[in-house]
């Protein structure tokens, strides 16, 4: 390993804590002060297809966003496909799993500064072939940085049951970022954690707020999920969705109930509410749209004339075939992930990280 290269792992107490969007907030940070920065996700489950390779999601999130010029086949070194481990319990090669990984972070760190290294949920994921986040970062020689959701109790058990993984491997945790805190219990958790932990000896390097609008959804992200008939254009794709209400009401209420980045989810032979919702977004200029999309459910197609007329307001339309209380059930069951198109929150991200967690100090204990 170069000596002069520093590098941490960032593993979280389970899934959908944060780790990524932690860890694009402090790559961001890294690149502030370290000229040659690269990134690395050596075993990933959610993979995309990239020039016939099966590359990480995360990997061609960071790559979209930093405009990083290192090889995907380097940055997302094993990803796993349905049926990975079943075939490796029947045919088990961990040596060669361990050469791949040890190659690619051997080809990312040349004249490289700083590599933050990203791995897959609690620090158990993956044991079932060998490839633990606490195996492979053992492998790598890192120190680790674990991520929890914002709490007192159940965020200091978590931490210290995965910190006992690593400790079982010989890593050492370098310290602990709350992430998604409530803002009003932020002085209060932020202060028993830190608390509870010195108790353990466990360093709390940041508590990051929770933010309402980063867990928000776009247009597009919905349609996907709904996996409906498109109606529109793509313009406001990349609208956001802050409220989804349903039109069992008459157009008088639905009125007053549609306020901005509502997704509509209504039967389009509710044209009555359907014209209603036209209403908030043609009537009021001051406002970007009081409708960021409508869903039209029950297989119901809107009437023509009538879709003209939506389609002039640039709404984005899906019809679906389900009923709207189980398209409703659906998006608030839904699990949003950061995507690369969404600059709002990427910045907001990296502003987050900037201001609540210490980056110098990490750097610093590397």
């Amino acid at each position: 390993m170069n000596n002069q290269l520093k590098s941490f792992f960032v593993a979280a107490t389970r899934q959908n804590d944060g780790k990524t969007m932690t860890s694009l907030g402090l790559f961001n940070a890294i690149c502030k002060r370290f000229k040659s920065v690269a990134y690395m996700k050596p075993v990933g489950q959610q993979y995309l297809v990239v020039d016939d390779k099966k590359v990480d999601k995360d990997a061609v999130l960071f790559q979209h966003v930093y405009d990083l010029k290192d090889d995907f086949s380097h940055m997302s070194p094993i990803a796993v496909p349905k049926g990975f481990t079943q075939n490796y319990i029947d045919q088990p090669d961990n040596e060669k799993a361990r050469k791949v990984l040890q190659d690619s972070h051997a080809q990312l760190i040349k004249d490289k500064d700083f590599l933050v290294v990203e791995g897959t949920g609690h620090a158990g994921v993956g044991s079932v072939f060998d490839l633990s986040n606490a195996a492979v970062a053992k492998l790598l020689r890192l120190k680790v940085i674990l991520v929890s959701l914002g709490g007192i109790g159940r965020s200091i058990d978590e931490l210290m049951l995965n910190k006992a993984v690593f400790d079982l491997h010989g890593v050492e945790v370098l310290g602990v970022i709350i992430n998604k805190i409530q803002q009003d219990k932020y002085e209060k958790i932020s202060s028993y954690v830190r608390k509870g932990l010195k108790r353990q000896d466990i360093d709390v390097l940041g508590c990051i707020p929770f933010v309402p609008m980063l867990t928000n959804p776009t247009i597009e992200t919905i349609f996907e999920k709904l996996d409906g008939d498109v109606l529109s254009s793509k313009v406001g794709f990349n609208n956001r969705v802050e409220k989804c209400l349903i039109g069992d009401m008459v157009p008088h209420d639905a009125l007053s109930q549609l306020e901005p980045n509502t997704l509509f989810i209504v039967p389009a032979n509710r044209e009555g509410l359907v014209m209603a919702a036209l209403c908030g977004n043609l009537l009021d200029s001051e406002v970007v749209y009081y409708v960021s999309g409508i869903v039209f459910t029950c297989g119901k197609v809107l009437h023509e004339r009538i879709l003209e007329l939506v389609k002039r307001t640039h709404i984005p339309m899906l019809l679906v075939e389900e009923d709207s209380f189980t398209v409703a059930n659906k998006i608030t069951h839904m699990l949003v992930k950061l995507r690369s198109n969404e600059p709002d929150k990427i910045t907001t991200v990296q502003n987050l990280v900037e201001e609540y967690v210490d980056v110098d100090g990490i750097c610093e204990r590397l």
